[in-house]
């Protein structure tokens, strides 16, 4: 893609997302989804492969058919109580129907199913934008709606921890396994939003720093499928040897970053009198840890020779930046020692 075409698309990208951030008003906020949506749609068919194209055919009507409910609800809303304001929906229905919109948008289950297959279809690159910036105007929406049913967000966020670890239990294409670990982390983030926005804020934060590791190390390495990542060691023997932590801090285990937002977010549900609630998104937390463990052992256990119908790739060295890979693998391996000072400021 021409690099001036590139600059105008990624500057649409973030400008829809800031004006999605800065408005008070549903139209300015519904303006600038669409151009978050109608901007990355051309990064996903750069490549004019038939799965990429449909890919972003997908990724269009699922984020048109949302935006069209986004837009009906903050009408209604406004013909009902003659308000526009994000912050003053007091209308139960049209208050829900915004919230499934957003679910929808973001890959909530259970309107979840268009995320995996549009995943699959994208470059590593395109994957990691879709998973984490196209994640940031929804969320910011959903912060300041504040939607008085609970039970609805209770609803999707198990239904999104469930799903998105039984998901992920029989892939083996990493793309569509990164997809299900989105879905099952908007699923905690959506558990917690209406008691601590404050702490959804900072397991998004901390969800996207991991992925970003996640996504960095796979495109390193070339690997699509779990079956490419067993001959990752002869390439890149040192963060093979650190890729099996950053698979376990996105499933939550101590000592690792990722404990620290489940952690968080379980202490506050049993506080809230949730303590069932609580335990349910534990157990489903275990569905996510075991394919993880799946990815790991592929890659750290399995060593070629072995049944692989393609060849040997070459073992030249990369000539990607490493540093931004090395700043993220740092932060998702070794931040929970910071708990108590990141849990001061969240109580501020």
């Amino acid at each position: 893609m021409n690099p001036y075409i590139l600059a105008t698309l990624l500057f649409g990208l973030v400008l829809g997302t800031t004006l999605t951030f800065s408005s008070s008003h549903w139209l300015l906020a519904w303006m600038g989804l669409e151009i978050n949506s109608l901007a990355i749609i051309p990064i996903m068919a750069q490549h004019h492969h038939p799965r990429a194209v449909e890919a972003a055919t997908k990724y269009f009507l699922t984020q048109a058919t949302a935006a069209a409910v986004l837009l009906f609800a903050s009408t209604t809303n406004a013909w009902l109580t003659g308000q526009w304001d994000i912050y003053q929906m007091s209308h139960p229905i049209t208050t829900t129907m915004i919230t499934l919109a957003l679910a929808l948008k973001v890959g909530l289950a259970p309107l979840h199913s268009w995320l995996p297959e549009v995943l699959q279809g994208l470059d590593l690159t395109t994957g990691l934008i879709l998973s984490t910036w196209q994640k940031l105007a929804p969320f910011a929406l959903l912060l300041q709606l504040h939607p008085d049913n609970s039970t609805l967000l209770i609803i999707l966020g198990l239904a999104s921890t469930l799903i998105g670890g039984w998901g992920g239990l029989n892939q083996t294409q990493l793309r569509k396994i990164l997809a299900y670990s989105s879905i099952a982390h908007l699923g905690w983030m959506a558990l917690i939003l209406q008691y601590s926005p404050s702490l959804t804020l900072l397991t998004l934060i901390t969800y996207f720093v991991m992925t970003f590791s996640a996504f960095l190390t796979f495109k390193i390495n070339k690997a699509t499928n779990i079956n490419s990542l067993a001959i990752s060691w002869a390439k890149t023997p040192a963060l093979t040897a650190l890729t099996p932590l950053v698979l376990l801090s996105l499933g939550g285990l101590p000592p690792l970053t990722g404990f620290m937002p489940k952690w968080l977010i379980l202490q506050e549900l049993t506080n809230q009198g949730l303590a069932p609630t609580a335990t349910f998104a534990a157990m489903t937390a275990l569905l996510s840890l075991y394919f993880y463990l799946r990815l790991s052992y592929a890659m750290t256990l399995t060593m070629p020779p072995n049944n692989l119908p393609g060849t040997t790739p070459w073992r030249l060295p990369s000539s990607q930046m490493t540093l931004p890979l090395a700043l993220s693998t740092t932060a998702t391996i070794t931040l929970l020692p910071m708990t108590p000072a990141i849990s001061s400021l969240l109580s501020m």
